[in-house]
């Protein structure tokens, strides 16, 4: 795929679950090696876009594309990593045993997949919780190690949602040094979000208000274009109000 491509393009995609209507006329083009957020509050959307993007739901009109192939498609799916709002973890194993099993599910294998299970947890600061069960992390902890699952396999596309809800500031300014060093790595990232803090650290973003994309931009742009002083200021002058 050469640099002009968007990694993610969706277009006129819309989705209904019966008579609610949750996404209208969507379209989107996110360009490899940027944080992409999408930002809006709880019931905007968000969710329902990064689901389909991560191959989980279909749209009722329109279509996605990742690395210009049609989704879903289960071929993809080793090329993407994607972290969703409930961690999917198994309380009674250990985070090395979860982080095995998931890494053994990706292919990988031997010392290959030894090195990676070390990496991703110094990613996320749990190196010494890794033989710890599950069941004993705290809702923070969870997180962090869900991340680090959705990093195993090195995907050209991660997709987030909410990653970093309940976990501490500390640790956010942490994990969102390693979303630099991903991006930097070539690693092109979705963030969904309703921290505007976090919506400021993205390259672009993506205003989301009732299904509907209201507006995208750099932060800058996004501020300059509505003489705001921040996100927050901005979204509402979108008509996020």
């Amino acid at each position: 795929m050469n640099n002009e491509n968007p990694v993610v393009f969706i277009q006129n995609v819309s989705k209904s679950y019966g008579k609610q209507q949750v996404l209208k006329n969507v379209n989107l083009e996110i360009i490899p090696g940027e944080i992409f957020g999408l930002l809006g509050p709880s019931g905007a959307g968000k969710t329902t876009i990064v689901k389909q993007l991560a191959g989980l739901e279909t749209p009722t009109q329109g279509e996605n594309y990742i690395f210009s192939e049609k989704m879903p498609r289960l071929d993809l799916m080793n090329r993407i990593g994607y972290m969703a709002q409930s961690d999917a973890l198994y309380g009674e194993l250990t985070a090395k045993e979860n982080l095995d099993f998931f890494a053994s599910l990706y292919g990988l294998k031997g010392k290959e997949k030894q090195q990676r299970m070390k990496d991703v947890m110094e990613i996320v600061s749990l190196t010494e919780h890794f033989d710890k069960l599950v069941f004993n992390y705290s809702g923070g902890m969870k997180r962090r190690l869900s991340l680090a699952i959705s990093l195993l396999h090195k995907p050209g596309l991660l997709i987030l949602d909410e990653p970093t809800v309940g976990i501490d500031p500390v640790l956010r300014k942490g994990i969102w040094a390693a979303f630099k060093d991903l991006k930097d790595n070539g690693t092109t990232i979705i963030v969904t979000t309703h921290v505007m803090d976090e919506a400021e650290k993205c390259d672009r973003l993506g205003m989301i208000r009732d299904g509907q994309l209201i507006a995208v931009g750099s932060p800058e742009e996004l501020k300059q274009q509505t003489s705001a002083a921040n996100i927050e200021d901005a979204f509402l002058a979108y008509g996020g109000a």
